[in-house]
Formats: structure tokens, C-alpha cells, sequence
């Protein structure tokens, strides 16, 4: 493959190909952000809860350390603790201290939570559809490869994300 850069017929704006890789990758992000930031609006609540509460609702009825939840969230959460504390102040979720360690927080996704995810289910698959629906499934498949192939070498060895097969 060459590293020439995508001819348009105009001045090029981009240093390298990499480059114009980087920045349409960024701004197909920025793109799709705008359907899921609408899709959430009126729950008022961000992407991110929503992703920590998927991720409670999988573990359901019991719990996960914060440090786990952390780990497996799709973007790092810089201050966890002010986003578990909003969900709590919802009553989404629900944090614990273990007894033998008081030193691990236990958080879990309470009944409200799992009324939320119910609510916003068939929106988030619609909100999805908006998002790639004009895309063939052949051509999501090669969507999730590629992008796999360009996070791979980024990802933690061993990592939930490092090497993920599709599904």
C-alpha cells in the first residue's frame, strides 16, 4: 500500500496519509458523537454513564469493584468517582465498601438503573441505525477490523480490547 495521499482533485490539506487517516477518523467520531450526544439529552446523562451502567447491568444482581468498572469502560474515565457519585445521586447505582477490605468500593446498578437501560434501549439501537445503518454488513465488518488493526498495537497487552475478535 502506498503512503501517497488520497488524491481529491484538490490543494492537499493533509502532511502524510497517516494524517488524513487520523483527522477523518476524528471527525467521523465527532460525527457520530453528535447522534449518541442527542440520544441522551433528555435522560440527562452522558455516553459514559450509560456505558458503566451497561456494564453493571451485565454483572447483575451483583456488583463490581470500581477499579474493574474503570478498566472496562471504552474511554477512560479520568474522575470515576464524580461520575459514580451522579449516578448514585440518581439512585442509578449503589456503592458499598467491602468488610474485609474496606479499601475496595463494590458499585452495582440498582432498580432505577435497570428501568433506565430498559427505557433507553430500543432508542440507543435506533440511535446506532442513524449512525451506520447506510452501511452494508460486509462493510461494518471491515469498519471493525480495521479499526481493531489501528488500536491494537495502543491497547494494554492482555487487555479487553487487545486482540478482539469479531463477533
Amino acid at each position: 500500500m502506498s503512503n501517497r495521499l488520497i488524491n481529491t482533485g484538490r490543494k492537499p490539506r493533509f502532511d502524510s496519509i497517516h494524517q488524513q487517516a487520523y483527522l477523518s477518523l476524528w471527525r467521523t467520531y465527532d460525527r457520530l458523537k453528535v447522534v449518541e450526544d442527542a440520544l441522551f439529552l433528555p435522560f440527562e446523562i452522558s455516553a459514559q454513564q450509560y456505558n458503566a451502567l451497561r456494564l453493571l447491568h451485565a454483572v447483575h444482581p451483583g456488583t463490581m469493584p470500581t477499579r474493574i468498572l474503570g478498566n472496562k469502560l471504552i474511554s477512560r474515565a479520568p474522575d470515576m468517582t464524580r461520575m459514580l457519585d451522579r449516578l448514585e445521586e440518581r439512585q442509578f447505582v449503589h456503592r458499598e465498601r467491602r468488610p474485609e477490605n474496606r479499601r475496595v468500593v463494590e458499585v452495582g446498578i440498582s432498580a432505577t438503573g435497570l428501568q433506565l437501560l430498559e427505557n433507553l434501549s430500543q432508542r440507543v439501537r435506533e440511535g446506532h441505525q442513524r449512525q451506520l445503518g447506510h452501511l452494508s454488513s460486509a462493510e461494518i465488518t471491515q469498519l471493525i477490523t480495521l479499526l481493531q488493526r489501528a488500536r491494537d498495537p495502543h491497547e494494554e497487552p492482555g487487555g479487553r480490547w487487545h486482540n478482539t475478535p469479531s463477533d
